[in-house]
Order: structure tokens, then sequence, then C-alpha cells
């Protein structure tokens, strides 16, 4: 299974910033070490066209030129640097990468992405570009053309299923009225971002919410979407912030809690034959570990997946 990380461009970030940075190196090392089978692979970074499918011009000049606005660049939680840049650029390849070895293979993954809170024309929220937003539309660019099976001028159907503890608003807004794509963001009622954007489908949680109070939420909700749309192809945003020991979540979902939602995203899409890229999406651990166990673990769920698509692969 092809995972693709960028995690050699760390943010010179200040001290006692409260983004875990180093979260990402923790993942693929555990990654390496207990799942042989998952083929680790650096990103490419994303091209000025491609991020324009999404972001606008002077967004994207902003963000290469370091010449946002203070409160623009506050707004996204990063000082500006060429790292932040790069790293944004690798992001964003690195879930294009994984959408396309999933349309074929079934499932892959990134080690990082899920930056849902960054705007066609802003970045919000630790999110510089929206890395699901520019992988649907080339995915769909590619699908009207013929490759991968693309049949006609129907779009290709794509259902966003965003489970970070935090509303997918960024995402959301890209997609609104766009019937190609079903936004569905399972997420918590009074944590960021405090102005929500309307998605296809939101579920709002209450603080403390429980295993079985979120799956039930999470059945609920699948089933909701299979009965307002058709999708051929799904992005998951495996969030490991629903944790109970989440420093941002607000909610109370334990590791068992967290795997058996990741099973039922999988095993979902796994019925009706959507191939499916994920990526990591939030996740800030009280303890760092707490937050790389469950990475871990979505990371471990995927991988059984991708053995049952080579299965049945001629």
């Amino acid at each position: 299974m092809h995972a693709y990380y960028a995690d050699h461009f760390v943010l010179p970030l200040p001290e006692a910033h409260r983004f875990p940075m180093a979260k990402y190196r923790l993942l693929r090392d555990r990654i390496a070490q207990h799942l042989p089978g998952v083929s680790l692979q650096v990103a490419t970074p994303a091209t000025d066209r491609e991020l324009a499918l999404v972001h606008t011009s002077h967004y994207i000049d902003a963000i290469a030129d370091g010449t946002l606005a203070a409160p623009a660049q506050r707004e996204i939680g990063f000082p500006w640097s060429e790292a932040m840049v790069e790293r944004a650029r690798h992001s964003v390849g690195a879930t294009v990468a994984a959408s396309k070895v999933a349309l074929l293979e079934g499932v892959a993954g990134n080690l990082a992405g899920g930056t849902h809170h960054a705007y066609a024309h802003k970045g919000s929220g630790f999110c510089v570009f929206n890395d699901v937003a520019v992988a649907t539309r080339l995915l769909q660019a590619q699908w009207a053309q013929g490759a991968a099976g693309g049949r006609g001028s129907r779009p290709l159907q794509v259902a966003v299923i965003d489970l970070d503890v935090h509303q997918g608003n960024g995402t959301a807004h890209i997609f609104q009225g766009d019937h190609s794509v079903f936004t569905v963001s399972l997420h918590g009622a009074r944590n960021f971002p405090f102005r929500k954007e309307p998605s296809d489908l939101d579920v709002e949680l209450p603080d403390g919410c429980t295993d079985d109070d979120y799956l039930q939420a999470l059945e609920l909700a699948l089933q909701t979407l299979e009965q307002r749309f058709a999708p051929r192809f799904v992005f998951y945003l495996a969030g490991a912030d629903p944790h109970e020991g989440d420093r941002l979540g607000r909610l109370a979902v334990t590791h068992d809690g967290l795997e058996a939602r990741d099973r039922r995203v999988f095993d979902w899409a796994w019925q009706r034959r959507i191939p499916v890229a994920f990526a990591m999406a939030g996740g800030y651990g009280r303890n760092l570990e707490d937050t790389v166990k469950a990475q871990l673990t979505t990371w471990r769920v995927a991988w059984q997946y991708h053995q049952r698509w080579q299965n049945v692969r001629p």
C-alpha cells in the first residue's frame, strides 16, 4: 500500500507553539517499524497550476512570496517561511498522489494532509492549501479525459468523509453548490471553527461524546450519505483528535472507538467497492504518543482493506 509523506519539511515554529510538528516523523517511523507492507514514498509538490484548480492566483502568489497580510498569516497559525510553503505544496501533492493510486488499487494515504480549514482565497487553522479539494478537482479532470475508467460527460462523484473533530469549513465552502461532491463532517458542536460553513451533511456532537454515541452518529451519517449520493470515490479525513486525550478535541472517544470508526468507514467503502484515499488531519494529544497510536491504527486498518482490494484484482 502506498503512503506519501513530506515530514522532512520541518517548520521553524516558535518555542511552545501548540502545533505538534513532530507527530509526522514519529508516525512514519512507526509505520516503517510495524507495517512493512506499507510503501513509504516522498511526495512531490503540487504545482501552481494544480493549486489554481481550487485556490485564487492572488492567494497562491502571496503564499509563495511571503506577502500575505499579517492578519491572514496569523489566521493560518504558522509564521511564513520557505519551509511552510514547501511543506504545504508537498502535503497537497501527497494527497494527489494517494488519490491517483487509490483509484487503481483501492486504498492509499497521506501521512499528513486533511487541511480542511483552507478556503479558496485564504488559509486558517494550520491549513495553507486544501489538499482534498485540489485532489478532487484533479481526479475529476482525469476522469473527464477518460483516464482511470472515466466515462462520458458525467463527472466523477466524490464523497468527503471528514471525521476530524473540527468542522471542515474550508472544504464545505469550496464545494457548496457542487452536485458532484458530497461533503460529510462529523465534529464537535462547540469546537473550532466557531463560524461553520454548511456541508452537505453536518453532524454536531456534544462535548464529552463517548464511543457508543459517536459510532451511532457515524452509522446514521453513512446511511444518509448513501440515501442522498452515489460516490465513486471517497476521501477520508481520519482525524485522531476525537480521542479522549486530545488537547483540542473536547470529545471522549477511546482508542477502541477510533479503531471501530476507521473499520466502519473502510468497510462501508469496501462493501460498495469505492476506492478510498485517506489523510491524517488533526491530532493534538496531551501525550503525543496517543495521537501517533491512533494514526498507526488507522494505517493498520487501511492496510488490511488494501489487502482485500488486491485479492479481488485480476
